[in-house]
């Protein structure tokens, strides 16, 4: 198909197969894609009620016959409105024909028209084809035509099928909608007693019994009264047994029982809890084989049994021992052997369930919920248990042979487990905490036999999902817990960084218990020195400076010292514990002065960063000497973000500050910008003509200025003179955002009038030359 003849083409049978070899067949991208745009407006094209027709014809490639049974289908969906009532019948006539002749034919052609058909009938339903569907079995059952008796029945299967499909997908408008769906609703005493028939003949084969579940599967999910449904989804419980029909029928009795209105149906849903509980020895055996699709499709139907009917079965007092027990099964599937997702995919199901039940018990009146909380409770404990097990790691050895996606599947499956184990805390309370806590200790004071690691952190995993986000400053067991943490033998990068998580959960309680942070503070800051704990550790240093902040000067130096060293040691990329100390506002004004001093201190922080600049800057420019660089000059300016004195969260804080002696002098921070200065133009002696490096100079002034506002003036004329130079050499966006806020703020004082005009005139005058010239 040439480009330019695209547009002109007729929409005949002969262009529609030429353009159908080019979207197949031409290697050519851009043919494909115009090929497809032609193709697209044939469909929708009066032409193609004829040419459709051409291309059904028995000569045709499978694919030609595709597309002429996808046009006429297009037709009916999308423009019924265009179609004369006369044709109806001819239309009715023509696909049943065509269906019969492609019953012994291509599968996706048939399925095609089939969906045709389907769209013919909810579009004449009731009123103009009042008895569809009991008519399309008529047609198929009745003797003759050119397809054998076992294509027919498959044909029929897939016409049944695909029309409550079809219904779901429908562009029907909301009244004809519910009008079709009550109508498709009555015709399922047609539909079923045959689907029932056809699953329960000793002669049916296997892939005839596959189709009538999917069949049923499909009509299951028009809401039908579960009442009707009971005989075929009895019927879908046994085929569970057969291997081949295995995964239909889990599909069907899921879609089943899944429907809203089916807990309506109480006495039905009773009579199939034995069903399901006779799957457990099933189940049993799918684990021990390792068959993990068997063991994943029983634990999906018991989970929908529980999970969809959850109020409905609890209510049924009568009969609460068989719920329990489908509650246990459900625990089974919670529990199941292995590690997820290596070896099983199964228990991940099952968390949504408890939530489930949880909610619908603490949803009953007092007196009732008392006696579902005598029984449920226990249950609820052992599901700690259970979640603690499945979120322990492997072994070293094994964790080691798991790829990178399993580990982040593992790493979501623990979240949602802490998740879980956090709302539990709502039914289970304090003693859930004491119980956590009970066997933490047995464990890390046992002598009979050593402990691993992954039963010690999986515990330890357990307090910091609840401490994270219920309140437990008032839990009698946090004391002890914190008592425990120094007796464990950290010897493992996860344990390492769960009892840091565990720690940074504990961070209010220290913050009300403030004699235990030297209990704990030792852990946190030797784990800063460790490259693989910087996340876990730096994040929990800064929970404790945010919480803990009026306790901490005694500690500043020591969290400062640690920081330097590790800085020095170039251990952290990021981030890193100097980025920790110079983020806005985790640390109180008094720690930010003490933080001033050892920076001010001869041998303070500073003295190294400045001495690494130094060598960085005198080896001359090269790409990782100025990543080095960058990266510094951006650790000096959230640094001198933090660093500010002046303001003060609450008047507790301004009434500590007062106590502090009285710095005479200029600002502490000014005295530390101009260490920091003498740093800088010695690195913009090596880097001026680099454009990041100027920007990221500019970020520390930007804002430094922010900071100290009237207390930068005596370093206004250096900053003025350093701009200046900077802007001659590579003028640039930084430089004039920089020049704007100097202006803003010094040029109404004359002590500085004349540094800023300078500057000033010297920008502008630079600035008006680079427009002339372009």
């Amino acid at each position: 198909m040439e480009r330019r003849e695209e547009q002109n083409l007729e929409f005949t049978m002969d262009n529609v197969e030429k353009a159908l070899h080019q979207l197949y067949y031409d290697p050519n991208i851009e043919n494909k894609n115009l090929a497809q745009k032609w193709l697209m407006q044939a469909q929708v094209s009066p032409q193609a009620w004829h040419f459709s027709w051409q291309l059904l014809n028995g000569g045709k490639v499978p694919e030609i016959q595709y597309f002429g049974a996808s046009a006429l289908h297009i037709k009916i969906s999308r423009y019924w409105g265009d179609i004369p009532a006369e044709q109806y019948e001819s239309l009715k006539t023509q696909l049943f024909a065509q269906i019969s002749t492609f019953a012994s034919g291509s599968k996706i052609v048939l399925t095609r028209l089939c969906v045709a058909l389907a769209s013919l009938a909810l579009n004449m339903m009731p009123d103009t084809w009042p008895h569809a569907v009991p008519d399309m079995v008529q047609v198929f059952q009745a003797e003759g035509g050119q397809a054998d008796c076992g294509a027919r029945c498959l044909a029929l299967l897939e016409l049944l099928t695909v029309l409550p499909e079809e219904f779901q997908t429908s562009r029907l408008p909301p009244y004809r909608k519910s009008q079709v769906r009550s109508c498709l609703a009555q015709e399922c005493a047609c539909v079923f007693p045959l689907l029932r028939q056809l699953l329960q003949q000793s002669d049916s084969p296997g892939f005839v019994k596959q189709k009538v579940l999917k069949c049923f599967s499909s009509w299951a999910q028009l809401g039908i009264a579960l009442t009707e449904c009971e005989g075929l989804t009895l019927a879908a419980f046994s085929a569970l047994r057969d291997p081949e029909l295995f995964d239909s029928a889990v599909e069907s009795l899921v879609n089943t029982i899944s429907q809203p209105d089916a807990q309506r149906y109480v006495n039905t849903l009773l009579k199939l809890i034995p069903h399901a509980l006779g799957l457990q020895d099933q189940l049993h055996q799918a684990v021990q084989n390792g068959d993990i699709e068997t063991s994943h499709g029983i634990c999906r139907i018991v989970v929908a049994l529980g999970e969809n009917h959850s109020r409905a079965l609890l209510e049924q007092v009568d009969h609460w021992q068989s719920f329990l027990a489908l509650v246990n099964m459900i625990m089974f599937c919670t529990g199941i052997p292995g590690h997820y997702p290596v070896n099983e995919t199964t228990s991940s199901l099952t968390l949504t369930f408890w939530y489930t039940l949880q909610d619908d018990i603490l949803s009953f009146e007092t007196e009732k919920q008392a006696v579902y909380l005598q029984v449920y409770r226990p249950v609820y404990f052992q599901l700690v248990d259970v979640l603690l097990q499945k979120a322990q790691f492997p072994t070293d050895e094994e964790y080691a042979t798991w790829s990178s996606d399993e580990k982040e599947q593992f790493r979501i499956y623990r979240v949602d487990i802490s998740d879980t184990l956090m709302y539990v805390y709502e039914m289970l309370g304090a003693e859930l905490l004491s119980n956590l806590y009970d066997k933490l200790g047995r464990l890390l004071t046992s002598s009979e036999q050593p402990t691993s690691w992954q039963h010690t952190e999986a515990l330890l995993y357990g307090f910091q999902s609840i401490a994270e986000t219920i309140d437990v400053n008032y839990s009698d067991v946090v004391p002890g817990l914190i008592g425990l943490i120094p007796r464990i033998n950290i010897n493992n990068v996860q344990l390492a960084d769960t009892v840091m998580f565990t720690i940074g959960a504990l961070a209010e309680w220290l913050a009300d218990h403030p004699v235990m942070i030297s209990k704990v503070l030792p852990l946190v800051l030797h784990a800063l020195g460790n490259p693989e704990l910087s996340i876990s550790s730096v994040s929990t240093l800064k929970k404790i400076c945010r919480e803990c902040k009026y306790d901490l000067p005694q500690y500043a130096s020591n969290i400062v010292a640690v920081s330097q060293e590790v800085l020095l040691k170039q251990i952290h990329k990021k981030p890193s514990p100097l980025t920790l100390l110079a983020e806005p506002g985790p640390m109180t004004p008094i720690v930010q002065i003490r933080l001033i001093n050892t920076l001010l201190a001869e041998h303070g922080p500073m003295t190294p960063i400045v001495q690494i600049s130094l060598v960085l800057a005198e080896h001359g420019p090269n790409p990782s000497n100025k990543l080095a660089i960058i990266h510094i000059l951006g650790l000096l300016s959230n640094l001198f973000t933090t660093l500010d004195i002046s303001h003060h969260d609450d008047d507790h804080e301004a009434a500590e500050v007062k106590k502090l002696p009285v710095v005479q002098g200029p600002n502490p921070v000014v005295l530390v910008l101009q260490q920091v200065f003498q740093l800088i133009r010695k690195v913009l002696g090596t880097w001026l003509n680099d454009a990041q490096v100027v920007e990221a100079v500019c970020a520390i002034f930007e804002k430094s200025v922010k900071t100290l506002l009237d207390d930068f003036a005596p370093m206004v004329p250096q900053l003025c003179e350093m701009l200046g130079q900077m802007y001659s050499t590579i003028p640039q966006a930084s430089a004039i955002d920089l020049t704007r806020q100097m202006v803003h703020i010094f040029a109404h004082e004359p002590a500085h009038f004349p540094p800023i005009k300078a500057l000033f005139l010297l920008v502008t005058s630079l600035t008006l030359s680079l427009f002339q010239q372009g």
